[in-house]
């Protein structure tokens, strides 16, 4: 058994997966617990749902964007403030060490 061979088109082979896809999609249809309005009620109600879910995920995440920016801002100020102090007070430095050597 193990060396026979299977001599298989690749249209026949196409075929019949198209054949068990179209069967099995009608069976599906057939066996489905509700009728087609329900289930695109269903399916609207879903989607519906979703949407209202990633608008607010949205909202959320647009507010902690703009909070994370507000305090980004607040830090470079206050970094921005201590910077120049340091700047100044070398420069100070320089110019009293270099009068000092003079």
């Amino acid at each position: 058994m193990a060396d026979q061979s299977h001599n298989c088109s690749g249209a026949g082979m196409s075929i019949a997966f198209l054949s068990g896809a179209v069967l099995g999609a009608m069976a599906a249809i057939l066996y489905a617990p509700k009728s087609g309005v329900e289930t695109r009620a269903a399916l609207r109600g879903y989607a519906r749902r979703t949407e209202e879910e990633m608008l607010e995920k949205a909202r959320e995440i647009r507010q902690d964007i703009s909070q994370t920016v507000d305090e980004a801002k607040r830090y470079l100020r206050e970094t921005e403030a201590t910077i120049a102090a340091a700047v100044a007070a070398g420069k100070e430095a320089f110019k009293k060490e270099r009068a000092d050597r003079a």
